[in-house]
């Protein structure tokens, strides 16, 4: 059995966590690919590694003054190598690093440096094999990730390896210079790993305890998701609920290898998995509530409408041109209404509604903004009768009012539209109708 690890900035924050991850990775032998992150806040006030190498690099390429900045580097994984008790000297990589940067290498090789320098400290910690990820995953020149080249290279590279150390968050192009993905790569780099090695789990660790049900900062304490599939997590992922990079579903999903969002600090907290389907009953009518704020929605009425070929149509193109795109779009026998991001659409409000009366020549065209959009989300409301009924109802008695509903075919969502101020509460309610009521 193979298990591909991933540790995130809070994991690997100084000694101390080091060695609880230490810990994770000896009791389990099957742990035997792991990929840092670069080290993050030790605490509120102190600042990640990855930020400290960007401020440094931009003060060294420009030929400012760097010195302070770096020696804080420096010692921050000198503080992890003294705390470890390893014969380690990073006093050349240093040099290397320093040389680079005053000679303007790019912000995507000083960005990379901190996963770098934390896979070398991590393998010589574990005693694993170190795989520099610039040799093994690849990008083409204008930063597109090349999935097909990196994953013949990765299962070549890692078929006669037992256990190595590969750095999350970057690789390299055709001509050798680093390039990174976006902030949060190493979860992509785990699952790119993962792939390459038809491994049998994915396990990524952080601060939490798996996906919640809710943001923790609108309702105390959630619930944690035990099981939850690739679908339910894309539609929360798009509302705005965030453990993994977005990025790092693709690569496993397509090899079918379920992943185990942990906690790094309570091992033996079971997390979340993240699979392709499932026959567990979920624990909750719902998986997931997520949503966002700062939408406005576009109402249109027209007699007729819906006799009228080609009148969708005609409206979505009215905000293609003014590059604007649609979230939603719920209609009657003769409504239609557009939800879309306000700040997207204020500048140019005007001309799209002009548009709409050139296009179509509706009889009314009507604005509502601060509109905020709510995704209840569970494949176990297919099977449940009455789930909009109760969100309804609990929307109801907290005196909410429903500015919008829309329900997709697969019955696995349904978005609810309500003002910005009545968000939170908005979510509190559905929460407690559906986790609290059922605990």
């Amino acid at each position: 059995m193979k298990k591909v690890v991933k540790f995130g900035g809070s994991s690997l924050a100084n000694a101390r966590q080091f060695k609880k991850v230490g810990d994770i990775i000896r009791s389990d032998k099957t742990r035997r690919y792991v990929i840092p992150s670069a080290p993050g806040k030790r605490n509120s006030n102190d600042e990640k590694v990855t930020d400290l190498l960007y401020q440094c690099y931009d003060a060294a390429s420009a030929g400012k003054s760097y010195k302070r900045i770096f020696t804080r580097i420096k010692e921050r994984y000198q503080e992890i190598i003294d705390g470890l008790g390893l014969n380690l000297n990073l006093d050349h990589e240093f040099d290397r690093i320093e040389e680079n940067f005053r000679a303007g290498i790019g912000r995507d090789y000083a960005a990379s440096r901190g996963e770098y320098l934390n896979g070398l400290v991590m393998a010589e910690y574990l005693g694993f094999e170190f795989i520099d990820a610039a040799e093994v995953i690849f990008f083409d020149e204008e930063g597109n990730f090349e999935p097909d080249s990196t994953n013949t290279e990765l299962s070549e590279r890692l078929e006669h390896v037992e256990r190595a150390v590969i750095p999350g968050f970057y690789g390299s192009k055709h001509d050798g210079s680093i390039c990174t993905f976006s902030r949060g790569g190493s979860d992509v780099t785990g699952s790119i790993v993962a792939r390459a090695l038809h491994a049998d789990l994915y396990e990524n660790w952080t601060d939490v305890s798996g996906f919640l049900v809710v943001d923790p900062s609108i309702v105390e304490n959630p619930q944690v998701i035990e099981t939850i599939t690739y679908k339910e997590l894309r539609e929360l992922a798009y509302m705005g609920a965030s453990v993994l990079h977005e990025d790092a579903i693709f690569p496993v999903r397509r090899e079918g290898i379920p992943i185990n969002i942990r906690n790094t600090n309570r091992p033996d907290d079971r997390g979340t998995m993240i699979v392709e389907s499932t026959c567990r009953k979920p624990r909750y009518t719902i998986t997931g509530i997520a949503g966002k704020k700062g939408f406005c929605s576009i109402n249109i009425e027209k007699a007729m409408m819906n006799s009228e070929v080609g009148f969708g149509r005609k409206v979505l193109q009215v905000f293609e041109e003014y590059g604007i795109s649609f979230e939603h779009m719920p209609s009657g026998i003769d409504t239609m209404t557009i939800i879309v991001h306000q700040s997207e659409f204020e500048d140019y409000e005007q001309s799209v509604i002009a548009g709409i009366h050139r296009a179509v020549s509706p009889d009314s065209v009507e604005m509502e903004s601060d509109l905020a959009l709510v995704a209840v989300v569970g494949r176990g409301m297919k099977a449940t009768r009455g789930t909009a009924g109760r969100i309804f109802s609990a929307l109801a008695h907290a005196h909410i009012n429903v500015k919008m509903i829309d329900q997709g075919s697969s019955e696995l969502n349904i978005i609810i539209g309500v003002k910005n101020t009545d968000f939170e509460q908005a979510i509190r309610a559905i929460y407690d109708i559906f986790v609290t009521a059922e605990i």
